[in-house]
């Protein structure tokens, strides 16, 4: 009696002590997540390999310039379409006079506190030739934009964009425009870096409350209980905290890169894992209470019974998202880690977090699950239920649904097969070859509506040209060969005087630095333009067909080789997932042909997601195109998290089969498993789908896929075509495990449901 009691304090202090560490980490990683925005890095040009062509020419081109510049651009014109009026001119000026001394918000000590110290020369004004606009360039100093300023740590550029469209929207007495009858906009390299930080700042907040919003209410219906779903809720919740305390800290000493597409997709990973695993263990957990009385035991049981698909779909998601590791991006790269560490915390947390909170209530822990109070069945009381004890009888729908597949295998399987094989033809389809910066937003932002203005009045405006560095003595045939390339508007020497002004014909004699010359080559398109982009490539063919040892750079060049090597990426790492995660499920079910089956339908199952998603983004949706990371994220998703619910189904289809025979299995485990299955899959499915509310093509494209693929592995895949072929194929299943070569009489008779 003495010794009962002191195990029963003992377990009460580990549980306080898991609870009490678990709390310990949501205060402090709860302040880092909600400062992961402060560590981002969304600059394209940081992400590109030091082997790629712009990355060359971005170090050659600095040579030839003491200052690197990001220009944030004012333009204005009349609502109505008319020429600007001299007083309207006047008002411009004034603004101009204004920009240098307008103060940053927050800016104290050494940081820029003026649009003037953040900027290497005074802001100019240029008339549109036809009158009916005005341009204001605003050049800020490219070594400080990325740095922080204030209590928020908005960055320089941030607050200087902020600053330029706060003064534009003041009166005429404090330098602005609001009465002049002026529309302005502030656009530019400088104007796209701030509006693309301003919209990934939703996911500190409204992101991680819609993903969280869209599980507890999913729980809810689940559970039908007041208490289990914040339990699962909680459990999700300070395992974002940990993989956001950890993530911060290496990204802070420059461990790894983290961007907004990476912070987004790590908060949503995190919860559905988390609550995927939560589900897995609590379904276990109910199964086991209707077995014996203690709910120690219970929980006991239902741990070992889930570690192992739990760390197997742990596993595969890791192993597939660290292949990313072998990508040419450094956003592609940092992803593996950043989304790994993300899958160790939802797995601590299901498997140390979350038991401790179902058993906090002791002897009385089942009433977590109240009203549906999960009661002993008669003659199982006690401690000594055995572990082979039957399996729950009455799944409702999920018997129906698995005696259906075990008198039809074959057709269910082969129907399916096709249906998804149709929708995989249309991958070919879609179109990932990259956007330009003004369509990765889905909303009306300053910076794309100011380009529109741009491109309407300024012919050939081209902010940040393509620089092309070629040996002195091939100057001549390198400008000869850029300006006759379609969609080049001008190829202009660097000189070493500078320009007279802004557009003015070149001084002086061409620059020469280490035997190099530098063409700036302006094209017809803005240079934040997927027209842009593929000019580049015509320019490099160009150029480099008469000057084999020039290099081309430029923004529009680092946008096509971060496309270029999207495309590479693509072609490596999706074949080695695949063979990484077979490898995974051959050793997990110890069996080669039911891991190739289980992969063949996932793989199928991804085809038809990807073919269905080019069909909607090109007739429905009117997406402009995809960026090629779309397709290697959805494929890596996908795959690994899609053969998660294969992994749920198939590791209990094995347990049963080694009682009843594969076929009687199959039909026992889709049964068992197909409301917690389902419920995970359709939990997933929300979490990602969330990513929708960040109005960014990028995310909602992978929102899209795989919020779509995960439903369709789990009410289509796993439901019907791997219990249908499964079932077909019986215990050779297994091959070449014992399983396989069970006698024959073993399979006898069990083409329908069992009890």
């Amino acid at each position: 009696m003495l010794s009962k009691r002191w195990s029963g304090i003992a377990r009460g202090l580990v549980i306080l002590a898991a609870i009490g560490v678990w709390l310990a980490v949501g205060a402090f990683g709860g302040q880092a997540q909600g400062n992961l925005s402060s560590v981002q890095t969304n600059d394209s040009a940081a992400f590109l390999p030091e082997s790629a062509e712009s990355t060359r020419a971005s170090e050659l081109a600095a040579e030839f310039t003491d200052d690197t510049t990001l220009p944030a651009l004012v333009v204005a014109e009349n609502a109505d379409g008319s020429e600007l009026t001299p007083d309207q001119l006047a008002a411009m000026q004034e603004y101009v006079d204004a920009v240098p001394d307008t103060p940053l918000e927050g800016a104290s000590g050494d940081e820029p506190s003026t649009v003037g110290a953040a900027s290497i020369a005074e802001p100019t004004l240029i008339p549109s030739e036809d009158g009916q606009a005005a341009l204001v360039i605003v050049s800020l100093d490219a070594s400080v934009a990325d740095q922080s300023i204030g209590e928020d740590e908005a960055s320089v550029t941030e607050a200087t964009i902020a600053a330029l469209r706060a003064l534009a929207a003041e009166g005429s007495a404090d330098g602005g425009l609001a009465d002049s009858g002026l529309e302005a906009w502030v656009t530019g390299p400088a104007g796209f870096v701030a509006d693309l930080t301003n919209a990934f700042g939703a996911i500190d907040t409204v992101l991680l409350l819609v993903a969280l919003g869209a599980v507890l209410i999913i729980l809810a219906l689940v559970y039908r209980s007041p208490f289990l779903p914040f339990v699962v809720i909680f459990t999700a919740v300070l395992a974002l905290a940990l993989a956001g305390l950890v993530v911060y800290q290496l990204a802070a000493n420059d461990v790894l890169t983290l961007n907004g597409q990476s912070q987004g997709i790590l908060s949503i990973l995190v919860v559905g894992a988390s609550v995927d695993y939560s589900l897995l263990v609590v379904a276990r957990y109910r199964e086991e209470l209707a077995l014996v009385q203690s709910p120690y035991t219970a929980l006991r049981r239902a741990l070992r019974a889930s570690i192992e698909p739990i760390s197997a779909s742990a596993g595969t998601v890791i192993a597939g998202l660290l292949c990313l590791l072998l990508s040419d991006l450094s956003s592609n790269r940092s992803l593996g880690p950043v989304a790994t560490i993300g899958i160790v915390a939802a797995f601590l947390s299901a498997l140390t977090l979350l038991p401790a909170l179902l058993l906090i209530g002791g002897r009385r822990a089942r009433w977590v699950f109240w009203p549906r109070v999960p009661r002993t069945a008669p003659g199982t009381s006690g401690e000594d239920a055995s572990d082979d004890a039957p399996a729950v009888a009455g799944h409702g729908l999920w018997s129906r649904v698995a005696g259906f597949v075990g008198r039809h295998d074959r057709p269910v399987w082969i129907i399916t097969a096709v249906v998804l094989a149709a929708g995989a033809a249309f991958v070919p389809t879609l179109d990932a070859s990259g956007t330009g910066d003004s369509e990765v937003f889905l909303t009306q932002v300053d910076s794309v509506d100011g380009e529109e203005v741009l491109t309407d009045h300024f012919d050939g405006v081209s902010t940040q040209p393509v620089t092309v560095i070629a040996p002195e003595g091939d100057l001549e045939a390198v400008v000869e060969a850029a300006e006759s390339t379609a969609g080049v508007a001008e190829a202009t020497p660097v000189t070493d005087q500078p320009a007279a002004a802004p557009g003015a014909p070149p001084q002086g004699d061409p620059l020469v630095v280490d035997g190099n010359v530098r063409v700036d080559v302006t094209t017809d398109a803005p240079s934040d333009s997927q027209e842009a982009t593929e000019a580049v490539q015509a320019v490099r063919d160009s150029v480099q067909g008469v000057s084999p040892d020039a290099v081309v750079g430029g923004a529009a060049a680092e946008r096509l080789d971060t496309q270029l090597a999207g495309q590479r990426d693509l072609r490596v790492i999706v074949p080695v997932v695949l063979v990484v995660i077979l490898l995974i499920l051959m050793l997990l079910l110890r069996s080669v042909l039911a891991a190739a089956l289980l992969m063949a339908a996932n793989v199928l199952s991804f085809g038809f997601a990807l073919g269905v998603s080019a069909i909607l983004f090109n007739h429905v949706f009117g997406f402009p195109g995809a960026d090629p990371s779309v397709p290697l994220y959805a494929f890596c998703f996908l795959v690994a998290l899609g053969v998660d619910y294969s992994i749920f189904l198939m590791t209990r289809v094995r347990e049963e089969s080694l009682r009843l025979g594969t076929r009687k299995g199959v039909l026992r485990g889709l049964a068992v498993t197909g409301s917690v299955i389902t419920s995970a899959g359709v939990v997933l499915a929300a979490t990602f789908a969330a990513l929708g509310v960040i109005p960014l093509l990028f995310l909602a494209q992978l929102a899209f896929i795989v919020a779509f693929g995960v439903l369709v592995d789990t009410l289509v895949v796993r439901s019907l075509l791997v219990p249908a072929l499964v079932h077909d194929v019986g215990d050779r299943t297994w091959w070449p495990a014992r399983l396989a070569r069970r006698p024959v009489a073993a399979e006898q008779g069990s083409g329908t449901m069992g009890t």
